[in-house]
């Protein structure tokens, strides 16, 4: 007779996650008593202990560090049972993963949203805002479904579905008050070393982050998201390449000032993807919805410094 069950580990994954039993009760909508028995009971059944208590804060022994990492895997395949067997019985997915770049907005998505809503009430969306590679890791991974607006060739080794959405351009910018705004154009790598870049994060786990092309040695900012980059710049924290649409807005009115670089930022392309073979209805009704025209400019419109 098996000692485990998939309540147990998903009690338990929680109580890991959120760090304490009452935390992972909010989550799960469990009263702290049913919390407290299931861990006694999971520990007296398999003989060990699975958590080391210290107060409120409550933390993993090895043995429950072993169980937990195992334990995940049965529960996504939980999980992932359970919508095979939802989307057999009516072709429907129970949930749908869209996957963006950060550098674009969720509410670029909203019209979409209302619409998808309007035919499949019985799917639930997650919207997964990731930064570069760590799109197509999220892809990859299962964390999504679809992405829209990937950036870049996806990696290597196939698996998936790529489509064109459009290209962007880039505009290195800096704010009018940043010592750069003074210096003589082109911009060489060794006017830039003297001074901070604002870099976006790649929140890629597994594969390789994109590289941002620094100079070794360069001194370099680095945040969440392209609309932090942005108000970092304007903000004369440091130099960068922007979304030439919002570069150009910013220069517009005077926020930003543009410079000439030696070593300018190519164009990037950015895909629509989804992985092969794979699609219930939720999947395909996304899937020919982010193909009709107008996508990618919509997309654009809600760059940082344009949305609102």
């Amino acid at each position: 007779m098996l000692r485990l069950s998939l309540e147990a580990l998903q009690i338990v994954d929680a109580i890991d996650r959120r760090g304490s039993f009452s935390a992972a009760g909010k989550e799960l909508h469990r009263v702290p008593s049913t919390i407290s028995y299931t861990v006694a009971k999971l520990e007296g059944d398999l003989g060990v202990q699975v958590f080391e208590r210290n107060g409120p804060r409550v933390l993993l022994t090895r043995a429950g560090q072993e169980l937990l990492k195992e334990g995940r895997y049965l529960l996504k395949a939980a999980h992932d049972l359970e919508q095979r067997v939802r989307r057999v019985a009516s072709g429907w997915e129970t949930e749908l993963g869209i996957g963006y770049d950060s550098m674009f907005s969720a509410l670029a998505f909203e019209s979409d949203a209302r619409a998808f809503y309007a035919v499949a009430q019985q799917t639930r969306l997650r919207m997964v805002a990731e930064a570069l590679s760590g799109t197509w890791e999220a892809l990859l991974e299962r964390r999504v479904d679809l992405l829209v607006g990937a950036p870049g060739d996806g990696p290597a080794g196939g698996g998936y579905v790529a489509q064109p959405l459009g290209t962007l351009s880039f505009v290195f910018a800096v704010a009018p008050g940043h010592p750069l705004a003074r210096e003589p154009a082109p911009l060489g790598r060794g006017q830039l070393q003297h001074h901070r870049a604002v870099v976006v994060a790649d929140t890629a786990r597994q594969l390789a982050p994109r590289t941002v092309g620094l100079p070794l040695g360069q001194d370099a900012l680095t945040v969440p998201s392209m609309h932090s980059k942005y108000d970092y710049q304007v903000a004369g924290l440091g130099f960068g390449f922007l979304p030439e649409p919002c570069a150009r807005a910013a220069i517009a009115r005077g926020l930003l000032v543009e410079k000439q670089v030696e070593e300018p930022k190519p164009a990037e392309t950015f895909y629509l993807a989804w992985r092969a073979g794979e699609g219930g209805a939720a999947l395909h009704w996304w899937r020919e919805r982010m193909r009709e025209p107008g996508l990618f400019q919509r997309l654009l419109a809600h760059l940082p410094g344009r949305a609102g």
